[in-house]
Parts: structure tokens; sequence; C-alpha cells
């Protein structure tokens, strides 16, 4: 007998291999990512990075509209600015001067104010959400309206605040606008009521994502309003009041438009900030380089003051 063999009969293809094998997801190209970000690197390339590289190049000339020329000086516009005997390191650290007394009276005033106002508007109460309006209203505000606006109040003749305080009795005018220490309770008051409300609805923010679990837990442990407040809600706010901080203290050190429009950096360049004498010696003395030195050298140490906000938080948190 002759053994005989079957073949297997062949396996039909699968319909639709084809088509799955092709609609395999395909590797990811390398440069897909960067297609994305295209857009926001070329506006911060062409509105930060290349005017900060032309200012850096400018601070190294004798950048002088007038000049035919712009003659390389290196690190002779910032030598400048460390010389006592010269004219403009002297004035340049005088509007510094002024600046950082600027920073020490208002930063702590809108850090605080804005974070109690952040409380009683979390608060739960009919008209609520009006009052967080009002509030955020006056930020919305540019600085030639609020510098208009307070310079009609404050006036030392015709002011509305000094025609109150006279009919209250005050017979003599105060001087809001021309003289110390008004001009800077002028400037710090018109910037409280200006930008405290951006600072208040961050704070609120802040506050709105602490979790209620935990002021439970401090009721039950017997804590008090004011406990509850310096274990639970500043512990929890650490990140936003880092935030907030370091915002508020770029912002002051920037300060030029409530000092510009209100007192003119009067009395005797008390109140010129370092913003103003940047603007002053680069836009009417037309010492271009000298000034783009001056802006780098404030760039530096607001660097250094918000390095210092980083380490400090960061320390009292660990």
């Amino acid at each position: 007998m002759t053994a005989t063999t079957t073949a297997a009969p062949a396996t039909p293809p699968v319909a639709g291999a084809r088509a799955t094998a092709t609609l395999s997801p395909s590797r990811p190209r390398p440069w897909t990512p960067y297609l994305f970000l295209a857009p926001f690197l070329l506006i911060f390339g062409t509105f930060v990075l290349v005017p900060a590289a032309s200012g850096l190049w400018m601070s190294l000339h004798n950048w002088d509209f007038f000049l035919p020329d712009r003659p390389f000086v290196g690190l002779q516009n910032y030598v400048d600015l460390f010389t006592p005997d010269a004219l403009v390191a002297q004035q340049f650290w005088e509007s510094m001067r002024a600046t950082g007394l600027f920073v020490v009276l208002s930063v702590p005033l809108l850090m605080a104010i804005p974070l109690g106002l952040a409380l009683l508007l979390n608060q739960r109460f009919r008209g609520r959400t009006f009052f967080r309006a009002v509030f955020f209203a006056p930020y919305v505000l540019g600085v030639s309206v609020i510098g208009l606006l307070w310079q009609y109040l404050l006036n030392g003749n015709t002011g509305l605040i000094n025609g109150y305080l006279a009919q209250l009795g005050v017979t003599e005018a105060v001087p809001w606008l021309t003289a110390t220490p008004w001009v800077w309770i002028s400037l710090v008051g018109v910037t409280v009521w200006w930008t405290m409300g951006f600072n208040s609805v961050v704070y609120l923010a802040g506050l709105q994502n602490v979790d209620d679990a935990l002021y439970d837990a401090a009721k039950v442990d017997g804590a008090n309003r004011w406990q509850q407040f310096v274990h639970v809600t500043i512990p929890q706010l650490r990140p936003v009041i880092l935030f907030v901080l370091t915002m508020t203290v770029l912002a002051s050190a920037n300060m030029f438009g409530q000092s510009y429009l209100l007192t003119a950096g009067n009395p005797s360049n008390e109140t010129r900030t370092a913003i103003m004498f940047i603007a002053e010696v680069g836009l009417e003395q037309f010492r271009m380089g000298l000034a783009a030195a001056m802006s780098y050298l404030l760039a530096l140490l607001l660097i250094a003051v918000s390095a210092l906000n980083f380490l400090f938080l960061r320390q009292k948190e660990s």
C-alpha cells in the first residue's frame, strides 16, 4: 500500500490586513514640537531676545544719536556709573535710592491689604461678586487716567481732597504733590489704590484652592481664627505669596507713570525713580549707550532680589 500525503490547505489572507498595517501610527518626527513652538519663539525672539541683545550691544558703545558714528567703549558706561565723582553716577544712584524707598513703602502694603481684602471677599455674603468687581475696577484703568484723576484730587490749591479737609477745619493746604513726606504718601497711596485689586484676585484664587477639610481639622484641634490663618492659610498660600511678592517688587521697582504724571520727580528730584532717569538720559539727552547700561544694572539688581525671595520662601517652606 502506498502512503499518500495530503497538503494542508493554505490559510486565506485576512481581509484588511494591508489596511491595518497601513494605518499603524507613524514614527514622530523630531522637529514636530518645534513646529508648534514656532509662533511663540518668533514673537519671543522678535520682541524680547533681539531687543535685549541690541540693548546690551548699545551699552558697550558711546551710542549718541548726534554722533556720526558710535565708537566702541567696552565697559566704560558701566564704570562711569560706579565712579563717585561722576555727575551721572550721583544722579543715577539718587534715582535708585528713590526707587528703593518706593519699593520699601509700597510692597508691604500691597502684600498685606490685598490679602486682608481677599479674605473678606472669600466669605459668603450678598453682593460679593459686585464688591469683587468694584475693588478690581481701578486696575483696568491706564496709568495716564490714574495720573490725571489723582492730580485733580491732590492739587494743593484746587484739589478736592484739600477742599474737604478745609471743611473739616484744616486751614493750611497740604502739599500732596510738592513737598516731602506728602509726595511719598501720595505716590504710595495712589499705587496701592490702583493695583491692589490685581493682588486681591490672585490671593482669592489661591484661597479658593485651600481644602476646607484643613480648616475643619484645625477647628477640631481647638484652633481659633488667628491660628487657622497662621497654620493653615499662610502655608497653603506660600506659592501664591511668592508669586505676588515677586511681581509686586518688580512692578514697584519699575514705577514710572505715577511719579512722572503726579510729581514730575519733584521736589528736587526726590521722587525721580530709576526708570524716569533712564528715560531722561536716553530719550532727552540721547545718550542711549549710557541709558542701556543703567537698564541692565537695574535688571541685574531685580534678578538678585527675585532670587533672594525664592531662596527665603523655600527655606521657610522646608
